[in-house]
């Protein structure tokens, strides 16, 4: 754990906190941070399609995207309750909330899976697949659960159109899936002429991409105004827990431990990208500044720094290594 701790994407991710916290003037532009998102996304689906290619469909990767699936509509209702009941939160920032943590976070599979791999113990491609399976339908639960409990609110819920319009086409869905379909056809040969900047220059993009999530979290985190202190508390208890049980249901299924633990990371993580732009057209009098604090500002950074070698570690375990 604490050799993951002292790599370069961690030490990144700590700068950049660190110059928030400090109230430094260094920014990423944000043509830039998206640019290297985009990237990120496409490099990552790219790998991911291209050893899916190699490998076929296998028995792994039908029980790891079974669980996936069936964890990404379980997860939002555990949350909505625990949410309601230990947050004391309305049913519809509840709902909002939800579906942020039963969806993924594209950044937090790509860091722990640079993790893993630096372990010795990288997760199979397909892997990319069950994250692209994941995303949409927790905020299909969360909206859900958002008509069926807040229906009494003073604004009801956006179209329902213009909300599966935003999740079944938002940017990163459609770039990770695009990605993973490309490298699905053109394989490792094909692959061999754009690897140069798909493969050697990832860690170095991934190095600086982080550095301007750490001062986005921090500056989100210093700038939340109804974070109380219970909510705090679930937003670190909830990838503990979730990644717990999504390690031990792939270890349960035979996966691999570097699959296991991958399984733990999309379990584990939430959504700030998908999930928020989604929330935005589907419940726009949800508070966002709650929902991006509690994935963001808390959860996001807990996986980077702690959760992360945890999940590792606990496959490790699990697997008698």
């Amino acid at each position: 754990m604490f050799d993951q701790l002292l790599s370069p994407v961690i030490l990144f991710f700590l700068l950049g906190a660190f110059a928030a916290f400090a109230r430094s003037d260094l920014a990423i532009p944000e043509a830039a941070a998206k640019a290297m998102a985009l990237y990120l996304m496409a490099a990552i689906g790219l790998k991911g399609g291209i050893q899916v290619a190699e490998n076929g469909v296998t028995a792994a990767f039908l029980a790891a995207a079974f669980i996936g699936v069936a964890l990404s509509c379980i997860i939002p209702l555990a949350a909505f309750a625990a949410l309601r009941g230990l947050g004391r939160l309305d049913a519809l920032n509840a709902a909002a909330v939800a579906a942020h943590y039963g969806s993924v976070s594209v950044v937090t599979f790509v860091a722990g899976s640079e993790a893993l791999e630096l372990a010795g113990m990288p997760a199979a491609g397909h892997m990319v697949a069950v994250l692209a399976l994941m995303e949409t339908p927790p905020i299909i639960v969360g909206l859900m659960l958002a008509r069926r409990f807040a229906a009494a609110a003073s604004a009801p819920p956006g179209p329902a159109g213009a909300f599966l319009h935003e999740t079944l086409l938002n940017g990163s869905v459609v770039l990770l899936s695009g990605s993973f379909l490309i490298g699905l056809a053109i394989g490792k040969q094909g692959f061999a002429p754009i690897a140069p900047v798909f493969d050697s220059a990832f860690r170095g993009v991934l190095c600086l991409f982080l550095l301007d999530m750490g001062l986005v979290a921090a500056r989100r985190l210093r700038e939340a105004r109804s974070l109380t202190l219970r909510l705090a508390v679930l937003a670190i208890a909830f990838p503990l827990v979730n990644g717990f049980i999504g390690v031990l249901l792939g270890a349960l299924a035979g996966l691999d431990q570097g699959s296991a633990a991958a399984l733990g990371i999309l379990a584990a993580s939430a959504s700030y990208i998908a999930a928020p732009a989604a929330m935005r057209v589907a419940l726009p009098q949800a508070d966002a500044g709650l929902y991006l604090a509690m994935s963001l500002a808390l959860t996001f950074p807990f996986n980077i720094i702690a959760g992360i070698p945890l999940y590792a570690g606990l496959a490790r375990w699990m697997s008698g290594a």
